[in-house]
């Protein structure tokens, strides 16, 4: 069950990232909101995966990756906002997205993509 809470979270937290990201852009005064909205599901996410740790080995490099991945998240945000250059943040988090993806799947609670 947590599994599943982790992965929509996931899910939802990074759909919630673009929709943020394309509302700061075009100036939607709105993107605010959205923008706490996306936070909460932040907290979400490393609560989630924070009770799924079993193995203090493997689980806390994908963690402390996807803790780099909210980072970046947050920071493309937030320099968006701010109208600075954006293009490092958002190498960090395709390159950390990535390997959490595949750690994700590839780890035993994992759905064995790469088994």
């Amino acid at each position: 069950m947590t599994t599943h809470l982790h992965i929509t979270a996931w899910v939802i937290g990074i759909i919630l990232f673009f929709v943020t990201y394309s509302m700061l852009k075009s100036g939607n005064p709105k993107a605010k909101m959205l923008h706490m909205i996306t936070r909460l599901f932040y907290l979400l996410i490393f609560l989630t995966g924070g009770m799924l740790i079993t193995d203090f080995g493997a689980y806390a490099v994908k963690m402390i990756v996807g803790i780099i991945v909210i980072a970046a998240m947050e920071m493309v945000l937030v320099r968006t906002k701010k109208r600075k250059s954006t293009s490092a943040m958002w190498i960090l988090f395709i390159v950390a997205l990535v390997f959490v993806v595949y750690l994700g799947l590839s780890l035993p609670q994992g759905l064995y993509f790469f088994k």
